[in-house]
């Protein structure tokens, strides 16, 4: 496997050992609802992605199997989506992230976060083929099956709803209301999706990020201000790990633009 880009901040304040882990897991997995594991390499492998060691926590959590998918899933999702630099590397890993969620489902259909990964690797590909040749690929019914699947079985999944938030969002601004109609996506479910995100867990700055764009496509420029304050929130985050780092990262650029 070639080596991925190292995470490009300082991550000292991200470096946690078991016991502290312990103790922060609840604030670190308020988005996924993941469950405190019980296996010790599992939960080695969930520290390396806290301190963004993607690559590594990719590989422990490979290793590790059952419970470890989900670490490699996401570890390689985050850092595709934030760091990976050549968009066929990107793609190639989403839908490798698929895959492997869609295995997992298989073994453990009751997971909210096979579910989950599933959606959220191939929403960004789509984004990265672009929406309207994914929804021709029939991509955006599984895309919105899968999360909301992720969101039957927990409905605590913050980061599943900011998902589907975004899914009605992007289908509805690149093929508009009423084709997005006949792929199930709504405007005013769209805004209820990242409102409940936001109430589910209100430290999120991707939560806020998410929701910004979400409202600047459904509801247009009348709500850039509305959106500006949520990037500005988002930015003044102080984030617990290396992936919250990148959204507040992101949140600063978005404020730039």
């Amino acid at each position: 496997m070639a080596k991925w880009t190292a995470f490009p901040h300082d991550n000292a304040d991200y470096t946690y050992d078991a016991a502290a882990l312990k103790k922060k897991w609840a604030r670190l997995h308020a988005g996924d609802a993941e469950p405190l594991p019980k296996d010790d390499k599992v939960l080695a492998a969930w520290a390396l992605f806290h301190a963004g060691e993607f690559q590594k926590a990719c590989d422990a959590g490979l290793k590790a199997g059952g419970a470890g998918i989900t670490v490699a899933n996401k570890a390689q999702s985050i850092y595709a989506n934030y760091l990976e630099k050549s968009e066929k590397n990107r793609l190639a890993m989403f839908m490798e992230v698929s895959e492997r969620a869609e295995a997992q489902q298989a073994e453990d259909p009751k997971n909210p976060n096979a579910w989950y990964w599933q959606a959220y690797a191939l929403g960004r590909y789509s984004q990265g083929i672009s929406v309207a040749k994914a929804l021709a690929q029939g991509l955006g019914s599984k895309v919105k099956h899968a999360l909301e699947t992720a969101i039957k079985l927990q409905p605590r999944h913050a980061d599943a709803h900011i998902a589907l938030g975004a899914f009605h969002a992007e289908v509805i601004d690149k093929v508009g209301g009423l084709l997005g109609r006949t792929q199930g996506a709504s405007k005013d479910q769209g805004l209820l999706m990242y409102k409940t995100a936001l109430k589910l867990n209100p430290n999120s700055a991707i939560a806020m990020v998410e929701y910004a764009n979400g409202l600047v496509m459904l509801e247009g420029d009348k709500k850039m201000k509305e959106a500006e304050k949520l990037y500005a929130d988002a930015a003044a985050f102080d984030p617990a790990d290396a992936m919250e780092r990148l959204d507040v990262e992101m949140a600063k650029a978005e404020l730039e633009d």
